[in-house]
């Protein structure tokens, strides 16, 4: 079994592979045969998830490329390949988009050989189903965020078994990647228990709220079906909290604890890292990436590379609880405790006097190794404060004010209770209950809501796709101009809002198209 196990983990495709894995691209490593049991079936499917959490997707490439392209954090690093992120000037080239492009097929891959090897498995569908369905709904979020990146993809739902095939593939619309996302979704959801032993396990109550995450992507600024579909998931699923075992947290910071996050109700699907600094780069690195250089927590702090800008703090109201969780205003950096002000005391030459992202490397969990490192940290991929606030959304556009006023409240008002919490400095407090924010009273407004999801999910990697999916770049909200929180971007244009294909699979696959731009 070890030795299939590490087969599913190290598929190549990209699209064939990279270029050393050219001649055993992924149909050769062929199902047939292994595939027994539904413990089989499960092998696979934790393969697929475990691509998620190696350090060219969650780990560090991608969520820090989220992060560096939205309207919030900054570069005070100089590497080639992030400069390229935050100025969106990106190349086709670019060493980041190499590295989680191929990942990303990599557990797609995994995913589409447990549903084919699942054929093998001669048990009834009421035993097997619960665990393909985990497969289904891995693929279903691979592609998500491959069409959310790049549109138009090569949409691959079965093992490749012609070599020549693999060369010749091109992209599908995006119209149909969606249509299959939602197929792979509404499958997983008929078929998942309602709740896991883990939140990193897919549930129904998982498959459910990412369907009213698509929904709500595919509305885009105007569709009124898809906002309907959106709310409509949504408000299933808040229906069914106690079912599905879901609420907020009374505490924000807990959300973000190392230690305490495995007991929270709020995750809905996570990707759980487990104390383990696996092979193969299967680890986090996002709190060093994030956190303070010369730091004395964490065996070496932080290194300094993706630092919010000075505005993101400065314009958040200091009553509320979740700026003083999000963000370090305060540090020991070499034995003496100094405000932001003076975080260059350091000396190097990334640091920066502003506040630092606080929520990875606060609590990264006992056994979290140097610089914060393979932390104990779940990483919430969705959240029941997000069902809300699609709801929130979805009725805003559907002219459902009241259900918008009730939902987008219930998320500030968890903000107002405060909580057990420390500063950078280790100095552990409790932030008081206040009245910030506010409830939103009369007709609540898309910006407002767009604005409550900024400040609840800061720095979890979610704006880069909120800016896309309402094109925010432009009228009404120009985030990349002058008075955006970074400051002009002045290289912004409508292309940016897609990726470019790698261009080493375009030199392998003449089918393939590059995106507008680049």
């Amino acid at each position: 079994m070890k030795k299939f196990k590490y087969i599913f983990l190290l598929i190549g495709l990209s699209i064939i592979g990279c270029s050393d894995l050219e001649e055993q691209p992924v149909g050769l490593l062929s199902p047939d045969g292994f595939f027994k049991t539904t413990d089989d079936i499960q092998t696979a499917v934790n393969g697929s998830l475990t691509h998620a959490i190696n350090e060219q997707i969650w780990g560090r490439k991608l969520s820090i490329a989220l992060m560096l392209r939205s309207d919030m954090v900054d570069l005070a690093s100089n590497e080639t390949r992030r400069v390229e992120m935050n100025s969106l000037t990106t190349l086709t080239n670019n060493e980041m988009i190499a590295n989680f492009w191929p990942r990303i097929y990599q557990g797609i891959a995994a995913a589409n050989l447990a549903i084919a090897g699942a054929e093998d498995v001669d048990v009834s569908d009421e035993l097997k189903n619960p665990v393909v369905a985990q497969a289904y709904f891995a693929r279903a979020f691979y592609y998500f965020h491959l069409v959310r990146l790049f549109g138009a993809v090569p949409y691959i739902d079965e093992p490749i078994t012609d070599v020549g095939a693999s060369t010749s593939i091109s992209r599908t619309p995006a119209s149909e990647v969606y249509e299959n996302i939602i197929a792979d979704l509404e499958f997983a959801k008929t078929w998942l228990p309602n709740t896991q032993a883990s939140r990193g396990i897919p549930s129904k109550a998982a498959a459910s709220s990412y369907l009213a995450l698509v929904y709500l992507t595919m509305a885009g600024t105007s569709d009124k079906a898809y906002f309907q579909k959106a709310f409509d998931e949504a408000t299933d699923v808040i229906s069914k909290k106690g079912t599905y075992n879901l609420d907020l947290d009374s505490n924000y910071q807990n959300l973000f604890n190392g230690d305490v996050t495995d007991y929270s109700l709020e995750p809905i699907f996570s990707l759980d890292y487990n104390n383990y600094e696996a092979e193969d780069n299967a680890y986090d690195q996002v709190a060093p990436m994030t956190g303070i250089r010369g730091d004395d927590r964490n065996l070496g702090g932080g290194w300094s590379v993706a630092v919010p800008s000075l505005a993101v703090y400065t314009t958040w109201d200091s009553g509320d609880y979740r700026r003083a969780v999000s963000l370090d205003d305060r540090a020991s950096i070499n034995g003496t405790v100094v405000d932001y002000t003076n975080f260059k005391i350091s000396g190097h030459s990334f640091a920066k006097n502003q506040p630092y992202v606080a929520k990875y490397m606060r609590y990264p969990g006992l056994f979290a190794r140097a610089n914060a490192r393979a932390t104990s940290l779940n990483y919430s991929m969705i959240r029941y404060a997000e069902v809300l606030l699609i709801a929130a959304e979805a009725a805003v556009e559907i002219g459902d004010n009241a259900s918008a006023l009730n939902y987008v409240n219930q998320v500030r008002a968890r903000a107002r209770k405060g909580g057990a919490t420390k500063t950078g400095a280790d100095e552990t407090y409790t932030f008081p209950a206040s009245t910030v924010p506010a409830d939103l009273t009369g007709t609540v407004t898309v910006a407002q809501v767009l604005e409550e999801r900024r400040l609840e999910f800061a720095f979890e990697a979610i704006r880069w796709y909120d800016i896309v999916r309402r094109k925010m770049g432009g009228a009404p909200y120009y985030v990349f101009g002058a008075s955006g929180l970074e400051g002009e971007k002045p290289y912004f244009t409508e292309d940016d809002y897609l990726l470019p294909l790698p261009v080493d699979e375009l030199e392998r696959n003449p089918n393939l198209t590059q995106n507008p731009g680049y």
